[in-house]
């Protein structure tokens, strides 16, 4: 049996825990819209074409029974936010959060998914192999 300290001590640990991936994701963020206004030297110019990273960018990560997709692209993308929705949830996750900027030329999303059976799990490289197929 588990005492109520034990459990303040836990979810302590938790919170610390989550405030430092927080710390991380604010790091890569800020570096990744540095990159984008860096870029971005005359901004007085209309760009019609992404010159920075690989555009499009893609990047699935698997956080236990969470999936964190992060997608990159032009303005002038080829897909909605819907078709990656829908991708990850017939790979077996449900989202739980989508949200997505635009930076200059640039639209950043960023979707975070729960398994749905996690004893099944959510093959990572799947997911990312067919948002790469839907994407570029």
């Amino acid at each position: 049996m588990v005492t109520q300290q034990d459990q303040i001590d836990q979810a302590i640990t938790y919170i610390e825990k989550l405030k430092e991936r927080v710390d991380v994701l604010k790091r890569r963020k800020d570096k990744i819209i540095a990159q984008g206004t860096s870029d971005d030297s005359n901004k007085f110019m209309p760009s019609t074409s992404c010159t920075t990273i690989k555009i499009p960018m893609i990047e699935v990560r698997e956080l236990g029974s969470t999936i964190e997709v992060i997608l990159v692209s032009c303005l002038q993308k080829k897909f909605t936010m819907q078709e990656v929705i829908i991708i990850l949830e017939q790979e077996g996750a449900q989202v739980v959060t989508a949200n997505f900027s635009t930076i200059g030329n640039k639209v950043y999303y960023t979707i975070h998914a729960q398994v749905k059976i996690t004893r099944l799990g959510v093959d990572a490289s799947r997911v990312y192999s067919r948002l790469q197929n839907l994407i570029c």
